[in-house]
């Protein structure tokens, strides 16, 4: 979750987003994916994130977006929003890691 979310106590409800069958995007370099990750998720990183809009619209799915702080998944998700993708920014990945698995 970014800070502003935050600080305004906005959460996800993970348990809903997953029985929607929601998708982990983690929009963190190559790098920083293989260095660890949420199991599962996908690896796209943030300078793809637009050219690839259309490929993540066809999932069909909401989106729940990650990086190191929840900066640059806060940028994907105003990405995605903007193409019509159901977009949640969960903040960093240890964050999605653990709700995701409650």
């Amino acid at each position: 979750m970014g800070i502003l979310d935050l600080l305004l106590g906005k959460k996800l409800d993970y348990a809903d987003l997953k029985a929607q069958g929601a998708v982990i995007v983690d929009v963190r370099s190559r790098g920083e994916f293989m260095g660890g990750h949420v199991v599962d998720s996908k690896n796209i990183p943030l300078d793809e994130i637009s050219k690839r809009a259309e490929e993540i619209k066809k999932w069909n799915k909401p989106v729940v977006l990650c990086c190191a702080s929840g900066n640059r998944s806060g940028s994907a998700k105003h990405i995605l929003e903007s193409k019509g993708v159901d977009a949640h920014n969960g903040g960093s990945w240890t964050n999605v890691q653990y709700n995701w698995n409650q």
